[in-house]
């Protein structure tokens, strides 16, 4: 009887100390990944992430047409979440490149010019768009749990994106003898109505998803809203133009998403540089 009631707690103890050792192997190798560097700039980690959601979104163009016609939302909601997730990694990669390259040039006496023209060219909150002072970790390690919640807003928002782009498309049909006037309309409509809400549920979202409140997300807004809507109408009026001038529906979120990789990067510099 002894042998056999012990039994269960020797069981429990092996599994215990089996995942215990996993974790601690997991921790090693993204240690390792954090610490190890492709040319002396770039985090091994954040090289092997990029390109496993660059896979993913390889298998989903594949088979797009036919994940849009059988579930259309739930595939605009999984390829937006997808290339948030690629815009995030590319921001924390950037984040990473730039202090590993802060610090070296701190211990050159030599300036930084990838900061300088980021700073100078991109409006943002606070006198560097990457802070780089010493209450911030050189280099920082691959933050996960940022990665969620940004790959979980462009899951999220998907959905009243592509409502509102239908909603464009019928408010504003383009036709063959007047096509320019109308996009230009759907153009207005998205950047003075569109932008400013989204961006607006953007900072409110990823402040409480960080564990903020109202008054953090309040600060927050009144830091970065302005800067950021300034950004915006540098990049989107000329893309979105292009957008609903030429691309055909089920493709213009997709098209979006994937320009806006580069406005995911930048937003996502934006709300981490921004202490709410």
């Amino acid at each position: 009887m002894e042998s056999s009631t012990s039994l269960p707690s020797t069981s429990s103890s092996s599994f215990n100390t089996f995942r215990s050792a996993c974790r601690q192997k997991v921790k090693r190798a993204i240690y390792k990944g954090n610490t190890t560097y492709i040319y002396g700039w770039i985090p091994v980690l954040n090289t092997i992430i990029l390109f496993l959601e660059m896979a993913i979104v390889a298998q989903l163009v594949r088979r797009y047409d036919h994940y849009f016609d059988t579930r259309p939302i739930l595939t605009m909601m999984v390829t937006n979440s997808i290339l948030n997730g690629i815009a995030d990694t590319v921001a924390q990669t950037v984040t990473a490149v730039r202090r590993r390259s802060a610090l070296s040039s701190s211990t050159s006496n030599t300036p930084d010019k990838l900061a300088i023209e980021l700073d100078e060219k991109l409006p943002h909150y606070g006198s560097e768009l990457i802070p780089t002072h010493s209450q911030h970790q050189l280099p920082p390690p691959f933050d996960f749990e940022r990665l969620v919640r940004f790959a979980s807003w462009g899951f999220v928002i998907a959905p009243f994106q592509f409502k509102w782009l239908k909603f464009l498309s019928h408010t504003f049909p383009l036709t063959s003898s007047s096509a320019t006037v109308p996009a230009l309309k759907r153009v207005a409509m998205d950047q003075f109505i569109f932008a400013p809400v989204g961006l607006t549920s953007f900072f409110t979202y990823m402040t409480y998803a960080e564990g903020g409140d109202t008054r953090a997300v309040k600060k927050r807004l009144s830091h970065v809203f302005v800067p950021t809507l300034k950004a915006n109408y540098m990049l989107w009026p000329a893309v979105q133009l292009l957008n609903f001038r030429v691309v055909p529906l089920q493709f213009q979120l997709p098209f979006a998403s994937t320009v806006g990789i580069a406005w995911g990067t930048y937003l996502s510099l934006t709300n981490s540089g921004a202490d709410p």
